[in-house]
């Protein structure tokens, strides 16, 4: 019989009655990742998923690489299923672990019986399978403490399945099942780990960029382009609504303090991100904002930027050491792209002592020289929206 996948689920098998919306959301979420590695059957049983390739044309390297960075699965192993009696078992262990087994000093067969209906209890099952391994390798030697592989047997409702270790999983909660929320994405580390960490809990994703052409580069933009795509690896396809920000930043240069500068920026883009997610339907904010990294990430000036936002605003680095942010932008594949030298606009008219801890009333009268509806509606109106997927080289 071919080979398939099966994942196994996390924080979805500890929910009440709405279970089923996990479930149902996290096969709807398999099924769409898998589509561009051909035709899979998806399904659902005794809190796993089964990914089952249809076809020999199924790209099943590709869809198991995929099935890796899948939120609200825990664990996952490639296995090989057969019909539920010993010698069935044995056989497809010698057929496809037996190479493994041949590579390793010693080795315990551990099983796990979900059909009740089937005659032996699980340490029977493992004791008569490792029995045979044992006994037709007298080399291998049998370790139930620290064995150096495991061979696991899975009896199953359908069908017995054989496997080895399983490789651990994306973990978090199916994308889609907490809403959708709109990240404030610069070309930096932080906001596409903070990206990444809120899908993790559920939550679809959709982006807005800061575009200050002239003074940023279109190398810049296709940076953040390039760092978005590389999140849909985690929480699938998102729209990256571009905002030509130049207007706003060359206004604020000339009507306000130059202490206040980046704040009143910060203020203009909270505004209209969440504008754009009141228009996508996103009933929050992320940034990628951590307490003291900057001169506009103390509390007192987070309090002013995020005064306009009355929607939540979700800032999951904000007590992060730096270390632990780059060892996730690490692990999530975004950190060569992230430290490219191209500078976003946040490093447009930085001032050279920017205030720290700031009031909202000397904010507001910084910026009381400004049209600010003006501005954000002529901004509105010349978004570009770039839709994004891990698979689509374009991002078109």
């Amino acid at each position: 019989m071919k080979e398939i996948f099966l994942l196994k689920l996390g924080e979805i098998v500890l929910k009440g009655a709405n279970k089923r919306q996990f479930e149902n959301r996290l096969r709807q979420n398999v099924r769409h990742r898998m589509k561009p590695y051909g035709d899979f059957d998806v399904y659902i049983m005794q809190s796993t998923v089964y990914v089952e390739p249809m076809n020999e044309s199924a790209d099943v390297d590709g869809a198991w690489e995929a099935c890796r960075s899948i939120f609200g699965v825990v664990s996952l192993c490639r296995c090989r299923p057969c019909e539920k009696n010993l010698d069935a078992i044995y056989r497809t262990i010698e057929e496809y672990l037996g190479d493994d087994l041949d590579c390793a000093g010693s080795f315990k067969v551990e099983s796990k019986r979900s059909d009740k209906a089937f005659p032996m209890t699980s340490i029977a099952i493992s004791q008569e399978i490792g029995g045979r391994i044992a006994d037709a390798r007298p080399n291998l030697t049998v370790d139930v403490h620290h064995p150096a592989y495991t061979v696991y047997v899975e009896i199953r409702d359908l069908s017995a399945y054989v496997h080895g270790p399983a490789e651990p999983g994306a973990g978090g909660l199916p994308t889609g099942v907490g809403g959708r929320a709109m990240v404030l994405l610069s070309g930096g580390i932080d906001s596409p780990v903070a990206s990444y960490m809120m899908a993790k809990r559920g939550l679809e994703i959709e982006a807005v960029h800061f575009f200050s052409y002239p003074y940023t580069s279109q190398l810049a933009k296709d940076k953040v382009i390039a760092l978005a795509r590389l999140v849909t690896r985690y929480c699938g396809r998102m729209t990256v609504n571009v905002v030509s920000f130049t207007e706003i930043q060359e206004a604020i240069r000339d009507n306000c303090p130059e202490e206040f500068f980046t704040l009143v920026m910060r203020r203009f883009m909270m505004d209209i991100a969440q504008r754009l997610a009141r228009q996508d339907g996103c009933g929050a904010l992320i940034t990628g904002e951590n307490l003291g990294q900057v001169a506009s990430q103390t509390m007192e000036a987070m309090t002013v930027t995020g005064a306009l936002v009355d929607i939540p605003i979700f800032m999951p680095l904000v007590g992060m050491d730096k270390k632990d942010i780059v060892d996730i932008a690490r692990k999530i594949g975004t950190l060569d792209t992230s430290i490219l030298p191209y500078e976003d606009c946040c490093t447009v008219f930085t001032p050279k002592h920017p205030k720290t801890k700031p009031t909202l009333g000397q904010v507001l009268n910084a910026e009381k020289k400004l049209d600010r509806e003006a501005l954000i509606d002529r901004a509105m109106e010349q978004i570009e929206r770039i839709r994004v997927a891990y698979h689509d080289e374009s991002g078109f």
